[in-house]
C-alpha cells in the first residue's frame, strides 16, 4: 500500500534522536533552573509535546503543495507583517534590549524564529524553478530581493544572530541548488574582506565603527577579543561560562551540582548558556555525547537530501541543515568563548517556546520529504 510505503520511509531515527536530545534538555534546564525556578522544567516539556504535535501534524500533507501557486509567498507576506508588528511601540515587547517580540495576552512569540521556516520554503522554492545548472549571479537577485527585507528588518530589531541564521540557510541552498563555483567564491571573499575591514575598525577605534554597528554589538566583538577585559560587565557572562565548562573536566560535577549554574553565576543558564550548565554537570564526555546526537541528527538529515528525488524537497531538507549547523555551531562556540556572543539558542535543547515550535516543525518538514520520497530510503543503501 502507498500509505504503509510512506510510513516506512519515515526516518524513524531521525525522531529518535530529537527524542534524545528533548532527553538532554530537560536534564539541562532541570540542571540551570533547580535552585531559582523549577517551572522552566514544566514549561519546556510543555513546548516539546506542543512541538511534537506540530512535527507530526506536518506530515499529514505533502511538502510539495508549499511549491504550487502563491501561497509560499502570502506566507512571507505574514511573516513580514509580524515582523514590522514587532516594531510598533505598545505591540513589540522589548526583552534585553531587543524589541524582538509580541505579546498577545499571556502568549509571548518571536516572529523572526517562524521567519527562518518560510525562508527556507521561499528560497527552496524559487531555486527548485530554477532550470538552468549552475545557477548564475545574473538569476539571483530575486533572490536577494526577497531575502534582504526580513534581513534588515530583523538586524534592525536588533537580532544579530538570527539575521546571521538566514545567511546561513541561505547560503546552504544556494550551494545546493548549484550556485555557480565564481559567485560561490566572490561572495565569500566579498565576506571575509568585510569581516577584516571590520576588525580593523575596531582595532583602530575608527568612528565609522558606530555608523555600522550599535553599541551593543561593538561591546560584544570587545568581549570576544578580551573578555577578562570587562570581567565584571560585558564579559561577565563569557567568562562564568568558561570557567563552568573548564570545570567540568572529564566526568562533571554530577547532576545538579555544578556550582556555576546553582550558585547563579551564569545569568539566564536555561537560554542561551544551556551548554555551559551541560557541560558543568557532565564534563567533556557529556559535551562529547551531545556533540554526537547532532552529528547523527544532521547526517540523517543529510541523507534523506541526498536520496531525495524531488528538487524542492532536496533544498528544504539542506534550508533546514544549514539552520540547524549554524546555530549549534555558533552556540557552542560562543559558549567556550572561540565566537562572539550572539544570543542563539542551542537547538532542541534551550529553554524558549518559539525557537524550539521553529526547529520541531522544520524537522517535520525534513520528515515529511523523508516519506514521499519515490526511493525507498530503507533499501537504498
Amino acid at each position: 500500500m502507498k500509505i504503509g510505503r510512506m510510513i516506512r520511509q519515515i526516518d524513524f531515527l531521525m525522531i529518535m534522536l530529537i527524542g534524545m536530545l528533548a532527553i538532554v534538555s530537560m536534564v539541562a534546564i532541570s540542571g540551570a533552573t533547580y535552585s531559582t525556578n523549577p517551572t522552566y522544567f514544566e514549561k519546556q516539556i510543555s513546548w516539546y509535546i506542543t512541538g511534537i504535535l506540530l512535527m507530526f501534524a506536518t506530515l499529514l500533507f505533502d511538502y510539495r503543495v508549499l511549491a504550487q501557486g502563491r501561497f509560499v509567498y502570502v506566507l512571507y507576506g505574514v511573516g513580514l507583517l509580524f515582523l514590522l508588528l514587532v516594531m510598533i511601540p505598545g505591540i513589540g515587547v522589548t526583552v534585553k534590549g531587543a524589541q524582538q517580540w509580541i505579546r498577545i495576552g499571556g502568549f509571548q512569540f518571536q516572529p523572526s524564529e517562524f521567519m527562518k521556516i518560510i525562508m527556507i520554503i521561499l528560497i527552496a522554492k524559487f531555486l527548485a524553478e530554477v532550470r538552468s545548472t549552475p545557477v548564475y549571479a545574473r538569476t539571483l537577485w530575486k533572490v536577494f530581493l526577497l531575502f534582504a527585507v526580513p534581513f534588515f528588518i530583523i538586524l534592525k530589531q536588533p537580532d544579530l544572530g538570527t539575521a546571521l541564521v538566514l545567511i546561513g540557510i541561505l547560503c546552504s541552498i544556494l550551494v545546493a541548488g548549484g550556485l555557480y563555483w565564481r559567485t560561490v567564491v566572490t561572495v565569500g571573499t566579498v565576506g571575509v574582506v568585510l569581516m577584516a575591514a571590520v576588525f580593523t575598525l575596531y582595532l583602530t577605534d575608527s568612528p565609522l565603527l558606530h555608523v555600522i554597528l550599535e553599541d551593543h554589538q561593538i561591546k560584544r566583538i570587545s568581549t570576544f577579543v578580551n573578555p577578562a577585559s570587562d570581567p565584571s560587565g560585558a564579559g561577565y557572562q563569557l567568562t562564568q561560562s568558561m570557567i563552568a565548562v573548564g570545570s567540568g573536566e572529564l566526568m562533571g560535577k554530577g547532576f545538579h551540582h555544578g556550582t556555576q549554574a546553582q550558585g547563579r553565576w551564569i545569568p539566564e543558564p536555561h537560554n542561551d548558556f544551556i551548554f555551559a550548565v551541560f557541560a558543568e554537570e557532565w564534563g567533556f564526555v557529556g559535551g562529547a555525547v551531545l556533540l554526537c546526537l547532532f552529528i547523527f541528527l544532521i547526517y540523517r538529515m543529510m541523507r534523506i537530501a541526498i536520496h531525495c528525488d524531488d528538487r524542492f524537497g532536496t533544498l528544504i531538507v539542506t534550508g533546514v541543515v544549514g539552520m540547524v549547523v549554524f546555530q549549534v555551531f555558533q552556540n557552542i562556540g560562543m559558549t567556550i568563548g572561540m565566537l562572539p556572543v550572539t544570543g542563539l539558542p542551542l537547538p532542541y535543547i534551550s529553554y524558549g517556546g518559539s525557537s524550539l515550535l521553529t526547529q520541531l516543525i522544520a524537522a517535520g518538514l525534513v520528515l515529511n520529504v523523508s516519506m514521499r520520497r519515490n526511493t525507498d530510503l530503507y533499501f537504498a543503501d
